[in-house]
């Protein structure tokens, strides 16, 4: 039979397993862990099965309620404007000139892609920084980033 401190070590052994993987999604299993400790502390009698259902059912609330009201929104690129992503930096990541176009690469996605295919007015090599100069249906114009 599982003592309230075993589920209070399990908990926090799982907590702490969110430092190594960082989804935000084992905490949760680990406070409700925390939870079935502290009922114990209350209930010491509570059946092995009545343990483990009451971790399951605060663990699965606690994730429902993360996804559904607390988990900040990201915000979709849908709707936004071009001309409202010109001055975004990007690394290039391969080698464009005149002649011929590359891609750039975001740290955000941009309009939806955090990959795009780029021109320029002048040769610049890979791994440089640019800017957006403008877009134009599914390709970017970039200059240099200063």
């Amino acid at each position: 039979m599982f003592e309230w401190w075993h589920w209070i070590v399990l908990g926090l052994c799982l907590a702490m397993t969110e430092l190594a993987v960082p989804a935000f999604f084992i905490i949760w299993f680990g406070i409700g862990a925390i939870g079935v400790g502290i009922a114990l502390l209350a209930a010491p009698d509570l059946a092995v099965a009545t343990q483990i259902l009451i971790w399951a059912a605060l663990s699965s609330v606690l994730v429902g309620v993360w996804f559904r009201y607390l988990k900040p929104r990201t915000v979709t690129a849908v709707g936004t404007s071009a001309a409202s992503v010109a001055g975004e930096i990007g690394v290039l990541v391969a080698d464009i000139s005149p002649d011929t176009r590359g891609q750039v690469r975001f740290q955000k996605p941009i309009l939806g892609s955090d990959v795009w295919e780029c021109y320029s007015d002048s040769k610049i090599k890979a791994g440089e920084r640019v800017r957006i100069i403008v877009v134009e249906g599914n390709y970017i114009k970039v200059e240099i980033a200063k």
